[in-house]
């Protein structure tokens, strides 16, 4: 558990000047609002200052001289002061509060934009409860900071120099009276931030852990309740969650230690000037009035700092936030994302595809990661999942790889659609190196179906259509015939504006693997990809699929990966994979009657059912 978040626990930094700048740049399309907020709580420092004075005056002149009309005056300027304050504070926390969900809104699809540009690569190293933390609970910090933390700071700057300087004005002694402890209020603001800083870092921390904790065994519930490993479940996010609540119960106790001090020294301070003052008014040198209002100013005085000091720790934990956020952002996104065309090449238009001495390698012998596409500075210290793979599939043409499992299979796909990038060699398309095509132009021209299906919670033509406004609902109906896919939409309740819930729950293996291959279908690809996609599927629903397939394939140069090998038998070329070559080629056969690994497999599958010959 500590390796794996050990980059959360590398961060935590109090105050970066390069992040503030980064974070502050989201502020740019809302400066007049800031400028706004910023007016509104001058306007509001201001406003502290009339009450205590107001009050001052009706203590030494209204009252003493029994002046009921000046008394009157001064209530109705009390009471015009109490609601322009309140306006004020009314409207500073509606600008602050929208500045805030502006900022979060716009952050947020940042980085889901962001999310969809990465590499796989990124996604195979990086625990999906950690990018929801990213997104969920550190832009909600951040929205703190700008709805209550950045702008609001000058508020109480503001409201200290303006209580600050009229004191002072007023009655300079009196004033140093009441600011002699405050040395130690910032003493110990300076001690609770230290531990408040830790106890916030640690609240983010624990909740990344629990966040992928849950992701992780959400999705694999199924297996818990297979084998029986709930209470052993349980026991694991007990931990974690006892240690969400420790570092909690921290922060609150930090908390609860610091408040009380800051209002011990705030009554200290007040203690001193009614003593010092009370001598004064004694000695004739100080009015009660100038006492009462002075005392009201520290009260007005010590709350801001207590809000500093609040704000202070906001600021570390949304120092540590953005630099989780910056950090994600900062991931390089595929290199072919901003790519363009070059428009003397060739355009995508007869699907033939080449691979020229691929290696690739997902990690190094050491188990380390590798980014996509890194190039080797040692070969040797690669674990080389491809080794020098060269094969060409002409336009139309039906091409199987088969292989062991871990032959390297699968993978040839994901350098196809360029999920990842190899470390030697290149892969063409019609001639044209695929580095030089656009990534989301590429994956235009291949249609990819693979064994586990992703459906998503929407309804059945959306998940065939995928969104896309241009697939008309006849095409999609169309789409989903071909395949036979109609059978079981139209005894669905609301056939194809059924809703199919979280993975498509409610189907079946099978109708799923239909709706991948009316997807498919529909695209219209250049080139059709399938891995395993009939591997999950009985028999009988195999012989439908397999006859749509050949519909869907005519014409089209298709790659298939197969595990089961009575599905590729009709291929124009089968290829053997073993340890990352090819080690075979030919026709089915050719490659029963050469007596290699494809004889060998192929015995091992039909053995003992009469056909192995067949």
């Amino acid at each position: 558990m500590a390796a794996e978040y050990q980059e959360e626990d590398s961060l935590g930094k109090a105050y970066d000047a390069r992040l503030m700048r980064r974070l502050l740049h989201y502020l740019r399309p809302y400066r007049w609002r800031v400028v706004a907020a910023v007016l509104v709580l001058l306007l509001s420092a201001a406003i502290e200052l009339v009450i205590p004075w107001v009050t001052g005056l009706a203590i030494d002149r209204a009252i003493p001289a029994r002046d009921t009309t000046l008394l009157w005056q001064l209530g109705a300027i009390f009471a015009a002061a109490m609601l322009i304050g309140f306006v004020l504070e009314a409207t500073q926390v509606l600008l602050t509060t929208t500045l805030g969900q502006h900022v979060m809104y716009d952050l947020r699809r940042q980085i889901f934009a962001h999310l969809q540009r990465l590499n796989l690569s990124f996604y195979d190293r990086t625990p999906v409860g950690r990018l929801m933390t990213r997104v969920t609970s550190d832009v909600e910090v951040l929205n703190e900071l700008f709805s209550s933390g950045v702008v609001a700071v000058f508020g109480d700057v503001f409201t200290l120099v303006f209580i600050a300087g009229f004191m002072f004005a007023v009655d300079w002694q009196l004033a140093l009276v009441t600011f002699l402890v405050i040395p130690l209020v910032f003493v110990a603001a300076a001690a609770f931030r230290k531990r408040i800083r830790d106890a916030y870092r640690d609240i983010r921390i624990r909740l990344a852990r629990i966040n992928a904790f849950l992701q992780e065994r959400i999705s694999g519930m199924s297996v818990i309740q297979l084998f029986g490993r709930e209470r052993d479940t349980g026991g694991k996010f007990r931990k974690i969650a006892d240690d969400h609540l420790e570092a909690h119960l921290r922060s609150v106790t930090y908390y609860a230690l610091f408040f009380p001090v800051i209002e011990v020294l705030t009554a200290a301070s007040l203690a001193s000037a009614i003593a010092y003052g009370g001598m004064r008014i004694l000695g004739g040198s100080l009015s009660v009035g100038v006492l009462t209002a002075f005392i009201m100013y520290a009260r007005r005085f010590y709350r801001p700092i207590q809000d500093l000091s609040e704000k202070y720790n906001m600021l570390q934990d949304a120092m540590a936030s953005s630099e989780r956020i910056f950090r994600l952002l900062d991931e390089p996104v595929s290199e072919a994302e901003t790519n363009e065309l070059p428009a003397a090449a060739p355009r995508i238009t007869r699907g033939e595809i080449e691979f020229k001495d691929v290696w690739f390698a997902y990690r190094t012998l050491d188990g380390e990661s590798l980014p996509s596409g890194a190039t080797p500075a040692d070969a040797d210290a690669f674990d080389w999942v491809l080794r020098g793979v060269s094969f060409k599939a002409v336009t139309g043409q039906r091409v199987a790889v088969v292989g062991h499992t871990g032959a390297g299979k699968t993978t040839l796909i994901g350098l196809l659609m360029r999920f990842y990038e190899p470390q030697r060699g290149e892969i063409l398309i019609d001639g044209v190196p695929i580095r030089d095509i656009p990534v989301r132009e590429l994956r235009t021209y291949i249609g990819l179906v693979l064994q586990d299906v992703f459906i998503f919670s929407e309804s059945v033509a959306y998940n065939i259509r995928l969104g896309r406004t241009d697939i008309s609902d006849a095409q999609v109906q169309q789409a989903a015939a071909r395949v036979g896919a109609d059978r079981f939409i139209d005894a669905l309740p609301q056939k194809y504006e059924t809703p199919l819930g979280e993975r498509g729950h409610s189907l079946s293996v099978g109708e799923r693997q239909l709706l991948s291959f009316a997807r498919a279908l529909a695209f219209d690809p250049l080139i059709l990809v399938l891995d395993e996609a009939t591997s999950s599927v009985d028999s009988a629903l195999e012989a439908r699929i397999e006859a749509a397939l050949d519909e869907l394939m005519r014409g089209r140069t298709s790659i298939v990966i197969a595990h089961r090998l009575s599905t590729i038998q009709h291929a124009d070329r089968i290829l053997v994979m073993h340890h990352g070559e090819i080690v075979e080629s030919g026709t089915h056969a050719e490659l029963l009657a050469a007596g290699g690994l494809y004889s060998r497999l192929y015995e091992l599958q039909f053995a003992g059912r009469g056909d192995a010959a067949a």
